[in-house]
């Protein structure tokens, strides 16, 4: 018994801590079903009504629209702008490059808190009324650093060589770059708008400060866990949670099909 428990104890302990991790995964699909009312909070029996009307709770789907206008919106500027500046520090050497990669970490140390108050202080000092696009501005500020983290690390994974190859077969650098460079980064690139969005999709506090009178869905479960947080909020957690996790294993069960045809 003993041999068997420290053989198996990384297993253990892994098995474990995926439990941990998905409990409140799981309370929330299973609330999802709940029989609740205005109240969701005890168990009150099962029922498909709540995935029937998801909009059935007042102004839910209008926070969920928000959030997901300023999610795709600060998705697509934050990965285009971070992208590029991953190429630059990833493929050149100039002044201030070291520098610059400090700075890029800066927003990722930053604590939310502080970054919010100081974007909505900005935006005090200039008179600017915060609102939707004072929030898409805010998501895109603190989402670029991860993209040019996660892109960055995929272009110092390019072995040099194959663009080197594509040259030698008279290929120019607008042909090398859209045959050769952009495929293989791709997949960082989506990983990195995958990452940015889950963020921006998920951001609170920052968004909090930055909002004004929009509500977006993190505002809304805040405001409703006064007096429960309605199941239609469940629903649409495990729906963008079963969406998440379908594009996941989509790339993983394509990456390793093309990792097939290679070998």
């Amino acid at each position: 018994m003993s041999r068997w428990f420290s053989r198996n104890l990384i297993r253990i302990y892994a098995a474990l801590a995926l439990i941990y991790l998905f409990i409140p995964v799981g309370y929330t699909m299973a609330f999802s079903f709940n029989d609740a009312g205005k109240r969701n909070i005890n168990w009150q029996g099962f029922t498909l009504d709540n995935w029937k009307n998801p909009c059935g709770a007042p102004d839910i789907c209008v926070a969920l629209g928000n959030s997901l206008k300023i999610g795709f919106l600060s998705t697509f500027i934050a990965t285009i702008l971070g992208t590029m500046i991953a190429f630059a520090l990833g493929r050149y050497k100039f002044r201030g490059r070291s520098a610059t990669n400090l700075l890029i970490f800066l927003p990722m140390a930053t604590p939310e808190i502080v970054m919010g108050a100081s974007l909505l202080a900005m935006f005090v000092n200039m008179n600017v009324n915060t609102g939707f696009w004072t929030t898409v501005i805010a998501h895109i500020m603190f989402c670029i650093s991860f993209v040019v983290v996660t892109v960055k690390a995929r272009v110092a994974s390019l072995d040099p060589k194959l663009e080197e190859a594509a040259r030698d077969l008279y290929a120019n650098e607008y042909e090398t770059f859209r045959r050769v460079t952009f495929p293989l980064v791709l997949p960082g690139i989506a990983a990195a708008a995958l990452l940015a969005f889950s963020l921006s999709f998920d951001d609170f506090i920052i968004t909090n400060f930055n909002s004004g009178t929009i509500t977006t869905f993190p505002k809304f479960i805040w405001i409703s866990s006064i007096r429960g947080v309605p199941a239609q909020a469940n629903v649409i957690g495990t729906a963008m949670f079963l969406i998440a996790l379908t594009i996941v294993i989509a790339g993983q069960v394509v990456g390793n099909a093309k990792a097939k045809k290679r070998r």
